[in-house]
């Protein structure tokens, strides 16, 4: 029986392997940005037993994403919005896509003809 490698899990994007001064210092701010971050709810961090926040890759994007616009002059609330809107864009094209390749998997499997086959005008 093989034992699991233990680093495997810095492959998951939610593993809260970061302490706060180690994302503080990857994404380029203080450490009272991402305290700013939780005690606004944006960010919830994992805490240790002992209590210590660690940030996960999926949070250290999304705290990114914030600074990026709060940079741009938004407010936290703006920003909060917009990158939920974003979200929600990117979640409806992810949809739209794969709607999109079902539909064509349909077509393809009910078209007589084949896929891609041109047609007279009026068989559209």
């Amino acid at each position: 029986m093989t034992t699991p490698d233990p680093t495997s899990r810095l492959d998951d994007p939610d593993y809260p392997a970061l302490t706060m001064s180690q994302a503080a210092e990857l994404l380029g701010v203080q450490a009272a940005f991402l305290r700013s971050l939780d005690g606004s709810g944006i960010l919830q961090p994992y805490r240790s037993a002992g209590g210590h926040r660690r940030y996960s890759r999926q949070q250290l994007a999304l705290a990114a994403r914030f600074r990026n616009l709060l940079d741009d002059g938004h407010s936290l609330a703006s920003a909060g919005t917009i990158v939920g809107l974003q979200d929600e864009l990117a979640s409806a094209r992810a949809d739209a896509a794969h709607f999109r390749s079902a539909a064509e998997q349909l077509r393809a499997s009910v078209d007589p003809l084949g896929p891609g086959t041109p047609r007279p005008p009026f068989d559209r």
